[in-house]
């Protein structure tokens, strides 16, 4: 049996056709436009831990110099925009608590802007607030302590909660009303440490003072892999991480947050650990490598999942 052999008069008469035949078709109702959005949490491992990463929130800000580079000029800032490819109108922040699951105990970094908030990332990633055992406190700035309390109480009811004693002393003594409404009233269940203490099984604490005074980052090591929570050491991936030298308006030391920057910039560059940043661009677990007399943010791809 021949086959039918289709000539280029054939090709060219059969697409001639096709928007005759599209007239024939009814018309559908276009898609509608739902927004753009992201994914509530992020799961890798460590070793024998589960490491969870939760989008809390996300909200633009206008001005970002009114934030960041406070020191630098305005032609500065916008060079190292442009060869970012960011705006200099408007900053997208993050809000990123997260989970340790080491096995034996379910660790919580830092509680969001709200109870609502961080409940429902929970509940996104699996969990309960009842099933979180330690809640672990970078700091105490708003958006991090934000969430431990609501009108019907402790959202956590069954943790305990770990914070730098330094940290603490700070807060208790400045007539803080984020503090006094959400961290005073659980200070009987709160541990205050300092430098190098353990908060649970391969969890230590690491003093990375500046941005407050007892801010503190942490170590987390399992299997022979390591992680380091860093919290809010570098505000934003460009402007705080790239350019550790540039001032900060929510940094109380300015010079010590600077200082800080780059020693916690230049042992994760040098040991290669992976980080999460509190505000980096979710999932917010990331590397660092040096540029210049700087640092360079590099997202983290598939390394923790294999």
């Amino acid at each position: 049996m021949s086959r039918p052999t289709l000539t280029r008069r054939a090709i060219l008469g059969s697409a001639a056709a096709l928007p005759l035949a599209a007239m024939n078709t009814p018309a559908r109702a276009a898609a509608p436009m739902l927004g753009a959005s992201t994914t509530r949490y992020n799961r890798v491992t460590l070793g024998d831990f589960e490491v969870t990463t939760l989008l809390a929130a996300t909200t633009a800000r206008p001005d970002p110099q009114t934030i960041f580079g406070l020191n630098v000029s305005a032609e500065e800032f916008a060079a190292v925009s442009a060869a970012n490819n960011i705006p200099t109108d408007q900053a997208q922040f993050f809000f990123t608590p997260t989970v340790i699951n080491t096995g034996a105990e379910l660790v919580l970094f830092d509680t969001g802007l709200n109870p609502d908030a961080i409940t429902s990332a929970l509940a996104a990633a699996g969990y309960t607030p009842d099933q979180v055992d330690v809640v672990v406190l970078t700091h105490m700035h708003g958006d991090h302590i934000g969430g431990l309390m609501g009108e019907s109480g402790a959202t956590f009811p069954n943790a305990r909660y770990v914070t730098a004693s330094a940290e603490y002393d700070h807060w208790a003594a400045a007539g803080n009303e984020g503090f006094d409404s959400k961290m005073r009233p659980l200070a009987e269940k709160t541990e205050m440490i300092g430098d190098g203490a353990s908060v649970a099984s391969g969890i230590t604490a690491m003093s990375a003072a500046g941005h407050t005074p007892g801010h503190t980052a942490y170590m987390i090591e399992s299997g022979g892999k390591s992680l380091v929570i860093a919290a809010d050491f570098a505000n934003h991936y460009v402007w705080s991480l790239g350019y550790p030298d540039w001032e900060v308006t929510f940094d109380m030391d300015k010079a010590q947050a600077a200082a800080t920057r780059r020693k916690v910039l230049g042992m994760l560059a040098a040991d290669k650990v992976p980080f999460i940043g509190y505000h980096m661009p979710f999932p917010a677990v990331g590397y660092v490598e040096t540029r210049g007399d700087g640092f360079q943010y590099v997202p983290a791809s598939y390394q923790l999942m294999v």
